[in-house]
């Protein structure tokens, strides 16, 4: 159930709170041009929470009803506590549509699992929802970074593109993949627009990176499964792999990620040599099964 809105108060609520905020508090850049407003402009909010400016505005002025998805979002640009929250979903009718549901845990299939531990030469990664890392060969550490020595939170494959300076440099067209894994971001949100780890997720990149919020913004969705990635890694040098998903077949969303050379090529030659180098490593192999 959902109880009677509030537009004007909504609109009121938020550019009260908007007023309240400092751009840099924000994680905004500082800009030279003066201030006309006090705390944050409206274009800011909406690049915060990922929205048109558009879309903003008419909230503001109470001439659209704000969705769920859309309120999640907000929260987290506008820094809102919980009791803040709970007032903005009341002011908007939606006292109810507060993402409270339990997700279930992310845990790797038993068959995902035994491919994994099968392909010992082959980079390969099992992704989840939100492109959450959940499982990894020694080969896939090897090739982009030691993912059990971060916590379990971080290990999130848009996460690390734009905030890890091991897996954003491994890329030598950065730009191009991080666009894809954006919209391959996007397209997982139509399947549950109201997970709150989603909505933390873009909140937390939109304030920390501008071209995140701009590619978040355009709302372009790809759901490719296959490419080719190009690499620089410090160990072999430059490779150029093709990149292959295989989807679980059971619903939950599951990916398989594999990473291969062409025989004979040099990046082949590279794989076995880093496979090679990381044959003593199986010992740091772990599989987080609990992510949430």
């Amino acid at each position: 159930m959902t109880s009677v809105s509030d537009p004007r108060g909504l609109g009121a609520f938020l550019r009260a709170r908007r007023a309240q905020l400092a751009p840099h508090a924000c994680g905004l850049p500082a800009t030279d041009s003066p201030r006309k407003v006090a705390g944050l402009r409206r274009e800011e909010v909406a690049q915060l929470a990922a929205i048109s400016v558009d879309y903003y505005t008419r909230l503001e002025q109470g001439r659209v009803r704000a969705s769920a998805s859309v309120l999640a979002t907000l929260t987290r640009a506008l820094r809102l506590d919980d009791d803040q929250q709970r007032y903005l979903y009341e002011l908007a009718g939606r006292t109810d549509a507060r993402p409270r549901r339990r997700r279930s845990a992310q845990r790797v299939r038993p068959a995902a699992q035994r491919l994994l531990d099968q392909l010992t030469g082959t980079p390969a990664v099992v992704l989840g929802r939100r492109l959450d890392i959940l499982a990894w060969n020694p080969a896939a550490a090897a090739l982009y970074t030691d993912f059990s020595l971060m916590p379990s939170a971080r290990r999130n494959y848009v996460d690390l593109l734009f905030t890890d300076p091991i897996v954003r440099g491994l890329h030598r067209e950065w730009e191009h993949d991080a666009r894809d894994a954006v919209a391959a971001l996007r397209m997982e949100a139509a399947t549950d627009p109201d997970d709150p780890e989603l909505a933390r997720l873009v909140g937390e990149l939109s304030a920390q990176d501008a071209d995140f919020r701009s590619w978040w913004a355009e709302h372009r969705v790809i759901s490719s499964s296959y490419g080719t990635k190009h690499y620089r890694h410090g160990l072999v040098g430059d490779l150029r792999l093709d990149c292959d998903t295989w989807s679980s077949p059971d619903g939950s969303g599951q990916r398989l990620m594999v990473l291969t050379a062409e025989p004979g090529s040099p990046s082949y030659d590279a794989l076995r040599i880093l496979a090679s180098w990381t044959a003593d490593q199986s010992s740091r192999y772990r599989v987080e099964g609990q992510t949430s």
